[in-house]
């Protein structure tokens, strides 16, 4: 594991030199990340060395929120006291709440200035096993340039974005942009493909794909119709290839100017309004569609936390380093470079947040109000759970068997999962 070397740059004074590095250690975090997750993590972590004396390596992991949780699985299950803090999923801390310290009591003093339902996500039996760093709630991207150029309204239900997507997409092609789509978003076989999923079946009124109470109703018409509308848009607005998009792909294409339409997180936004992005001030955001007039838009909850493991050495070290991350001057410092929701709720109402990112208090309510994933109710089997989901929905997509037929399937494999209970 390659270590970045400890900043010894700045002219101290012999005396106080010692009195710093005496007591330093070296601590590692795993961050799984996108866009500029890591280059501002980065200089966070330079400022937080400069001020302690200590040494952070990033650990790097690959994009996909799956292969980074089989990582951790390993790393945790074989109480590797390489990594000190885990940057983790929002689902993640129900399955992984044992290898965890508890920071109940460390952050006592701060807690209260973070969004409640961002503290109830990590705390597990009474215990918080992970400091909220940010939120999500996916938007649809649109080209608001495109939508005037063609005289068409913000979309507010499905049938009206494939309309809309249809539309602009032949009239760009016609005038020379073969390369232009409709719309674009996660449809490889991940976990980024049971938010998308769990959305659509949600915002048509399909229910979840596991109930609150952990009951299985997910074998339902309104679900069929909701997932066939989805087929639809294979390989007629959106390019057969979205099969294998994760984030970064459906941002690749409508960041170069070849999108009309894409749900993303908001990560995205801050990327594409770049200054060296082609979509600069050609866009907006606006909440995802409903099935139908008087359905509920669904937006699935997201988030990265930050845990300190058990088999940490350095755990008073690593928990003070959480704590830095999550500060208010970090937080807000997310949000402007990164267009990440804050998990502290006084950043929202910051003026410079609102200037450089006015979308986020915009995106409060969504945020506060964003669908969950049934990790709650499922527990330990919440993995198996949205695997089997997302492999039903990918079938369907792909036209490997119907909505109807994988939905069926579908039933009655959670079904032998809950057994007698989750």
């Amino acid at each position: 594991m390659k270590h970045f070397k400890t900043f010894t740059g700045v002219l101290l004074a012999a005396s106080a030199l010692m009195a710093v590095s005496a007591g330093a250690v070296e601590l590692n975090i795993v961050h799984g990340a996108i866009g500029k997750d890591n280059e501002v993590l980065r200089k966070e972590l330079d400022r937080y060395q400069e001020k302690t004396g200590n040494t952070v390596n990033i650990v790097s992991m690959p994009e996909s929120t799956t292969d980074q949780f089989g990582q951790y699985k390993l790393w945790l299950s074989a109480k590797s006291p390489d990594i000190d803090v885990y940057r983790i999923d929002v689902i993640g801390a129900p399955q992984l709440a044992d290898h965890f310290v508890d920071l109940t009591e460390a952050t006592a003093d701060i807690i209260d200035q973070f969004v409640p339902a961002s503290v109830e996500s990590q705390t597990v039996d009474g215990k918080l096993v992970a400091l909220p760093m940010f939120l999500g709630a996916p938007a649809l991207y649109y080209r608001k340039d495109l939508l005037e150029k063609y005289d068409r309204p913000v979309p507010e239900t499905w049938d009206e974005m494939t309309e809309t997507a249809k539309i602009i997409m032949d009239g760009e092609r016609a005038e020379g942009n073969g390369d232009m789509w409709g719309f674009v978003f996660q449809g490889a076989p991940y976990e980024g493909l049971t938010c998308d999923g769990q959305e659509w079946i949600y915002s048509y009124g399909g229910g979840r794909i596991v109930e609150l109470d952990g009951s299985i109703a997910i074998n339902n018409p309104e679900a069929a119709e909701a997932l066939n509308m989805a087929k639809s848009w294979v390989g007629t607005i959106a390019p057969q290839g979205v099969l294998n998009y994760m984030e970064e792909d459906a941002r690749g294409v409508f960041q170069s100017g070849n999108a009309v339409f894409m749900r993303n997180w908001n990560y995205a936004y801050a990327l594409a309004d770049g200054p060296d992005s082609p979509v600069k001030g050609k866009f907006d955001v606006t909440t995802l569609p409903v099935g139908a007039e008087g359905d509920s838009s669904a937006a699935t909850l997201g988030g990265w936390h930050l845990a300190v493991s058990k088999y940490s050495p350095n755990q008073e070290e690593a928990i003070e380093l959480v704590k830095y991350l999550n500060n208010f001057e970090n937080q807000k410092e997310r949000a402007i470079e990164t267009s990440r929701p804050p998990t502290v709720t006084a950043v929202y109402d910051d003026p410079e947040v609102a200037e450089a990112q006015p979308f986020i208090p915009r995106w409060k309510p969504v945020v506060l109000n964003a669908l969950p994933r049934p990790s709650a109710a499922t527990k330990r089997k919440y993995n198996e759970v949205s695997s089997e989901f997302w492999t039903a929905v990918h079938d369907t997509l792909s036209g490997d068997g119907t909505a109807e037929q994988n939905l069926a399937k579908l039933e009655a494999k959670l079904k032998r999962l809950r057994g007698n209970g989750w």
